[in-house]
């Protein structure tokens, strides 16, 4: 754990100590873009952010090289370099669409080719599922699904960065989440070391977003840009898939799930889903959105869940910090349903399904609630009218060559 430490404090200074020489430099080339109509900040903010953050993990990454512990992960060494060498590939591309606005068809042509070095060089894919044995039928299948897959949640992470800070602290929590979850099924799963490339891409990624997040927190001095909510889409996916799609059933101990064996084995696959919810729910409701108006899945628009977030009467702060809660207490409930049932918790897997519905209900009540129109109903009840005598008349203070037609003692319209 110590050495997870390590790297997350690592990879955080390093890419803090970037990001502010990243803003700095955008500042004084005026490297940062005119506002779109559907932005929500007002200013013009640079957008390379996420340049930062690739040079962080790519030294943590150089890092975990010369450290023992990390062996394992580099061998064999090509598994690494595949995972490396996509991240720069999308941060790459990502960059020049930040500046110049690539065509839809050229990014997600890149994106799929970043997926195909990480399942096709790196060996990293979708093998079986742990629902019942369920072994994929060829090597075509494992691939083409692994690399869909990635595309998928890279494209549903870079959709919901429309907040000051909503990317990073929701990557923030559902990495933290998620590298729980990977140490423990790791522990359980019998492994002889704890060190694998899940739990370390896991707390890159945190140490990335601890990094980052002073920067863009509202109101934010750097975006990071869709090379960096790619490379945060890819990393998460790639860091699941690594886990959970390589892991036979097998390896897990149907008797410690108690009495659902059925349960025991679909919460390996439930948990990386879940941490990532969100995006995936705006995802999908944006590409159902798009197509069904005849457009083009990729055609940005201003329907976003955190556009709805502010129209219904949130301020960005508070919509961020709503998202933040409810990424939370999704991925806390599922966590919390395999920790029970593994450690034979009283009630077992309950215990998560009663705080998913406790934190979900009160999360809506937020949601439903915007802080806006509470304050707008209060500023209403404050500003009632109260009966006031005429004022009285007031000596006019108008040029004398302009002509009054009515006498200044009558008391004005309300407008």
């Amino acid at each position: 754990m110590k050495q997870y430490l390590f790297t997350i404090i690592l990879t955080a200074t390093i890419t803090f100590a970037l990001s502010w020489a990243v803003w700095r430099l955008s500042l004084r080339f005026k490297l940062y873009p005119g506002i779109r109509e559907r932005d929500v900040h007002k200013t013009p903010t640079p957008r390379l952010g996420g340049v930062a953050i690739f040079l962080g993990i790519a030294a943590a990454i150089g890092a975990s090289a010369a450290n023992p512990f990390f062996e394992i992960m580099w061998s064999p060494p090509q598994t690494m370099w595949s995972v490396l060498g996509a991240a720069l590939l999308i941060a790459v591309t990502g960059a020049i669409d930040d500046l110049w606005d690539l065509d839809w068809f050229i990014k997600l042509g890149v994106q799929f080719l970043a997926a195909g070095v990480i399942t096709v060089g790196g060996g990293l894919q979708i093998l079986s599922l742990p629902i019942g044995d369920m072994i994929l039928v060829s090597s075509w299948v494992s691939i083409g699904v692994t690399m869909f897959a990635i595309v998928m949640v890279m494209n549903a992470v870079n959709f919901i960065d429309g907040l000051d800070g909503l990317v990073a602290g929701v990557c923030l929590i559902a990495n933290g989440v998620f590298f729980v979850y990977a140490y423990i099924l790791t522990r359980d799963s019998g492994a002889s070391s704890y060190f694998n490339l899940a739990t370390f891409l896991a707390a890159v990624l945190i140490g990335a977003c601890l990094g980052f997040l002073p920067l863009n927190w509202s109101p934010a001095k750097l975006f990071m840009g869709d090379s960096g909510a790619l490379v945060m889409g890819l990393l998460m996916a790639t860091s699941a898939v690594s886990l959970t799609g390589q892991m036979p059933a097998s390896a897990l101990d149907p008797e410690q799930f108690g009495r659902s064996q059925l349960l025991g084995s679909f919460l390996p696959i439930l948990l990386p889903l879940v941490v990532i919810l969100l995006p995936l729910l705006d995802f999908g409701l944006a590409v159902f959105r798009r197509m069904r108006a005849g457009k083009s899945p990729f055609s940005p628009d201003r329907k976003h869940l955190h556009h709805r977030m502010l129209d219904l009467g949130h301020r960005d702060r508070d919509a961020v910090l709503i998202f933040y809660a409810w990424t939370a207490i999704a991925s806390l409930a599922v966590l919390l349903m395999y920790i029970a049932s593994s450690e034979d918790w009283p009630g077992g897997y309950l215990v998560g399904v009663g705080f998913g519905v406790l934190g979900g209900a009160a999360c809506l009540v937020v949601t439903f609630s915007p802080t806006r129109r509470r304050s707008d109903r209060a500023g209403t009840t404050r500003a009632a009218p109260r009966p006031t005598a005429p004022p009285a008349a007031q000596p006019t203070t108008r040029p004398t060559t302009r002509p009054t037609a009515q006498p200044t003692t009558q008391p004005r319209e309300p407008e």
